[in-house]
This record gives structure tokens, C-alpha cells and sequence, in this order.
């Protein structure tokens, strides 16, 4: 469901519900909509008749709240043990993991650029 307000923004039940991959029964959906209100992953506001629901949650908070919740249930909470985990068991490809490794070191150089910067004062100071 909440892939489908991330794509598509706000929008009523029935169009959620013709969006859904499978059917689903309209009680079904707004109990799942009143659940996620609750939690507060979604808002929704009268519009006419209807309300209109768009996901208050963004994906990139939602993401990061599963990895983390995943790391601590199946890694004590280590994030590079779970990705070691992750890699091993998706049986990547020389090139994947080539890909994986640069993407590292081109985040490490990114995070030492920046280290310097602010080493420097330079950050710190906006630059002045």
C-alpha cells in the first residue's frame, strides 16, 4: 500500500484498491489504511465525499527503519554484518561485486574529502 501512495501521491481507497496487486476486499483495505493512519505513516483529508490518503512516511525513512530493524533482529545490530550476510547470500556476480566495491570506495572517498574539509576548518567555517 505504501508503495503504491509513494507512486502515485494522494489517492482515495478505490484507486488504491485498483492499484493493489491482488484483490483486495474494501473492508480489508481501510482497515489497513486505518492502521497506517494510526501509526502515522499516512495522513488523509476530507476532499467532497471522500478522503484522499497520500503516505506521510517517506520511502527513504521507511528503508532505513527495515535495514535497521533487520540488522538488530538478525546481526546484534551491525549493519556491516548484515550486508556481509546479505552479499553471501544472494550469490552475486564478479561484476556485481566489483560494483559493490566501488560503490564503497567512492563513498569512502566522499567521507574523507569531507573529514579533510572540516579537518581544515573549512567546513566548519562555511568556507570562509
Amino acid at each position: 500500500m505504501m508503495r503504491i501512495l509513494w507512486k502515485h501521491g494522494e489517492m482515495k481507497p478505490a484507486e488504491i484498491q485498483a492499484e493493489f496487486p491482488r484483490e483486495i476486499k474494501n473492508p480489508a483495505l481501510r482497515s489497513y489504511l486505518t492502521i497506517l493512519l494510526e501509526k502515522g505513516h499516512v495522513t488523509r483529508r476530507l476532499k467532497g465525499k471522500a478522503y484522499h490518503y497520500k503516505a506521510r512516511t517517506s520511502r527513504e525513512s521507511a528503508f532505513r527503519a527495515t535495514y535497521r530493524m533487520l540488522a538488530d533482529t538478525f546481526c546484534d545490530g551491525s549493519t556491516e554484518s548484515l550486508l556481509c550476510r546479505l552479499i553471501k547470500s544472494e550469490n552475486l556476480s564478479d561484476a556485481e561485486l566489483l560494483e559493490l566495491k566501488r560503490l564503497a570506495d567512492e563513498e569512502g572517498s566522499a567521507s574523507q574529502k569531507s573529514k579533510t574539509k572540516t579537518d581544515n576548518g573549512e567546513a566548519a567555517h562555511g568556507g570562509e
